[in-house]
């Protein structure tokens, strides 16, 4: 790569490091409290009582990231973070609100197209982990962008290079394909991000069940060893891993009856609401690109085989595949957490129940598949992987890679599946550990080093 590429690297770590903030709330309580959550932070903060002094300090200033309430007096945060969006498109756009106001969360995702709202009163670990992901996004897409500008201005060039000098040519031709494979790279980083993202916030809609309740999870663990097991393309495989994360996006409007009562137990009224979730996960996410596949398979998955389903009673193959699996993995953990039937079923009589359905409401030939692997190769989802070491934080080293994801007690996305560990996440997770509730303590699952697989029988 050459120097200016290099400087404007250095010069994008910088900014994602010393980030400038603004955050915008009508009331100075909310103000302080966010000042006192992020005073440890390595954030310049800007502080904001309206919506119009927001604007006139961003006229001014540069900000990497706006948090702005959603309800104001004048200007209110979804017009706020809409007219940020066309002036200051780079700045990430936060919305503060609460489960009951969906419309204006609607109006923030299709007309401010935020990068994330946060539910008041919001947990202070979960707020500052998804400003870190957001600014860390915003790294990886000014990076592509620089990536992207530098690839033109070299293609440029290239055309204007005479035929005749060879040894330019080839050397053109090596500096190019290095910035084409960090090209590469950060787009990888730009989609795992995304799914990253979507498996913390995975983790803030489970935290309106119960503890021993929350589906997620275990539904994103199952779809992605049926996703491994039958080598589904690498699309296929990502999309359905982000539609198991947000399946229940649809239902955080509901009140806490609604959302914790077994689907079996619903009133008529109570059962019209629960059948338009599909549809109301669907909207929220369209107006992001990167999440529209994943939207269409959580829009599908109440489908039934037969055609009597929820919301376009398709029928058979006409039903996307991705949807298929992951109705099959929702009903198989759900029925074991009484989240369909009024009693949990057990594990062997939620398989049975499957198959009992077989040809009504799910895609025999992908069903026999599904029990297949739950059998035989997954009978706890949490299978035994000789290539896997399950430690505690005592044991961890520096330069292990997470086989699994990493939960707090809470059921807060701490680590995602891939992460390299460092001394440094080491020691902040034994800080984290100490501060868990009754003593719990993390298992963390790691692939085994080359060396020690070697020399394994």
């Amino acid at each position: 790569m050459n120097e200016s590429a290099i400087r404007s690297n250095e010069a994008s770590e910088s900014r994602t490091t010393s980030a400038k903030l603004l955050l915008v709330d009508d009331e100075d309580n909310i103000l302080r409290s966010l000042k006192r959550v992020l005073r440890k932070e390595p954030y310049e903060l800007v502080t904001a009582a309206s919506g119009d002094e927001a604007l006139t300090l961003m006229e001014d200033q540069r900000f990497d990231l706006v948090i702005s309430d959603a309800r104001m007096p004048g200007m209110d945060g979804p017009t706020l973070l809409a007219n940020i969006r066309k002036r200051f498109p780079w700045c990430i756009r936060i919305l503060l609100t609460g489960y009951a106001d969906i419309n204006s969360t609607v109006s923030a995702i299709n007309e401010g197209q935020i990068y994330r709202y946060i539910s008041k009163p919001w947990d202070d670990d979960e707020l500052r982990l998804i400003l870190r992901q957001a600014l860390a996004f915003q790294q990886s897409e000014r990076r592509r962008l620089a990536l992207e500008k530098l690839t033109r201005k070299q293609n440029r060039e290239l055309k204007e290079l005479n035929g005749t000098l060879e040894e330019k040519v080839r050397d053109r031709t090596a500096e190019l394909k290095e910035t084409a494979d960090m090209l590469d790279l950060a787009y990888q980083e730009l989609r795992q991000s995304y799914v990253t993202t979507t498996e913390v916030f995975s983790s803030l809609i489970d935290k309106r069940l119960p503890a021993n309740r929350q589906p997620n999870a275990k539904v994103i663990a199952l779809v992605k060893a049926f996703a491994e097991h039958h080598k589904l393309d690498e699309e296929l495989s990502r999309n359905l891993a982000m539609a198991a994360a947000l399946y229940n996006l649809g239902k955080l409007s509901w009140p806490d009856e609604l959302f914790t009562a077994p689907s079996d137990l619903l009133s008529k009224d109570q059962r019209l609401e629960y059948m338009k979730y599909p549809v109301a996960g669907e909207q929220l996410l369209m107006a992001l690109e990167p999440l529209r596949d994943a939207a269409k398979i959580i829009r599908h998955h109440q489908e039934k085989w037969n055609g009597y389903g929820v919301p376009d009673r398709l029928e058979g193959k006409d039903i996307p595949l991705g949807s298929r699996i992951l109705r099959l993995a929702v009903d198989f953990i759900e029925l074991q957490y009484g989240l369909i039937l009024e009693r949990r079923v057990p594990r062997d009589n939620a398989i049975k129940l499957i198959k009992r359905y077989r040809d009504r409401l799910y895609d025999p030939e992908v069903a026999n598949q599904f029990l297949e692997m739950v059998i035989e190769f997954a009978p706890d989802i949490e299978h035994e992987d000789p290539n896997v070491l399950v430690l505690d934080t005592l044991r961890l080293k520096p330069g292990m890679v997470l086989a699994r994801n990493l939960y707090a007690a809470s059921g807060m996305l701490l680590l995602n599946e891939g992460k390299v560990l460092t001394s440094i996440l080491i020691d902040k997770l034994a800080t984290f550990e100490k501060g868990e509730p009754d003593g719990h303590r993390y298992t963390l699952y790691v692939h085994r080093p080359e060396e020690d697989t070697e020399t394994t029988p």
